[in-house]
């Protein structure tokens, strides 16, 4: 098998997984599982391509690109707006649907809830932006050999180590902050975190904020190396679940080692079985690791 396909699936699990931090972080805390996170995604990508419009609308569309890179500074700046309005945009859905239901309602109606979401927000999305493909810039990058018979672009490159150094800070995030640990505790317990001092209320909106910004940083990295699409999301979203799933619920570092054997077997099936069989086979591997271990690589018993 071509060595390239280990280069595919390590871009391709990055970013799986950078979105399957916030399934796994809103399934551990709020016990639900939110169909509408895929379109998190979406409008983190199409947030950042408007924002980076109206800056080269108003300093120019001729802006130096940063060295190697297919981008510049008004990318990034849009980048980060776009990845705070998403997560602004998860918590205000939080406030006028699920905290609603959450106080009357259960999780079945919770999950239902959040199937129209996402269909109300990919409509919205589709109606502002039409359903034709976009992309941050048209130019072709040369791949250059990172390792024999492995070969990336510089933005794929960067991708990759963008991903590892939001894990990293989430991982110091979760273990070494006050934050992280209520986090922790109300995963865990939210009756009990509630009854020691914790404010479930915060650690909830930390949740939605930061599942939301992740999935912006999903969706930028898909439209810096593909391209974005109103159903971009919806495609990630099985992935997404199939990692949290796999990496163990509530576990961040899981999150990460699940997408990325998702997305390494998906990139394995495409010389194997074919590309239209490619999720497949991630699932394959999927309930075989659950038969064994229901819990997930880093999932705990209850």
């Amino acid at each position: 098998m071509n060595p390239q396909f280990f280069a595919d699936g390590l871009l391709m699990g990055a970013m799986i997984g950078l979105g399957a931090i916030g399934v796994t972080l809103t399934y551990s805390i709020l016990r639900f599982a939110n169909f509408a996170h895929g379109e998190f995604v979406t409008w983190g990508a199409y947030g950042t391509l408007a924002i980076a419009g109206a800056i080269g609308f108003v300093f120019g569309s001729d802006i130096a690109r940063i060295g190697p890179f297919s981008f510049g500074w008004p990318l990034i700046l849009a980048g980060l707006t776009a990845a705070v309005l998403t997560g602004l945009m998860a918590l205000a859905l939080d406030r006028l649907l699920f905290a609603r239901l959450r106080a009357k309602g259960t999780a079945i109606i919770m999950v239902m809830a959040s199937f129209g979401a996402s269909m109300a927000l990919r409509s919205l999305c589709e109606f502002f932006f039409t359903s034709q493909p976009r992309y941050f810039n048209r130019g072709i990058q040369i791949a250059f050999e990172v390792l024999p018979g492995m070969r990336l672009t510089p933005d794929q490159l960067v991708m990759i180590a963008l991903t590892a150094v939001l894990v990293t800070a989430m991982h110091l995030l979760m273990t070494r902050t006050t934050l992280g640990r209520a986090m922790r505790a109300v995963s865990e317990n939210p009756a009990l975190a509630g009854v020691v001092g914790i404010d479930v209320d915060r650690v909830v909106r930390a949740t939605w904020l930061i599942g939301g910004a992740l999935a912006a940083a999903a969706g930028i990295m898909s439209g810096i190396v593909v391209q974005i699409r109103p159903f971009m999301g919806f495609d990630l979203l099985l992935p997404l679940f199939a990692a949290a799933i796999l990496g163990g619920i509530g576990s961040v570092p899981g999150a990460v080692i699940g997408g990325l054997i998702v997305g390494l077997a998906e990139a394995a099936a495409v010389p194997l079985i074919g590309a239209n069989f490619r999720a497949a086979m991630a699932f394959l591997l999927l309930i075989a690791v659950l038969l064994l271990r229901p819990t997930g690589i880093f999932g705990t018993r209850e």
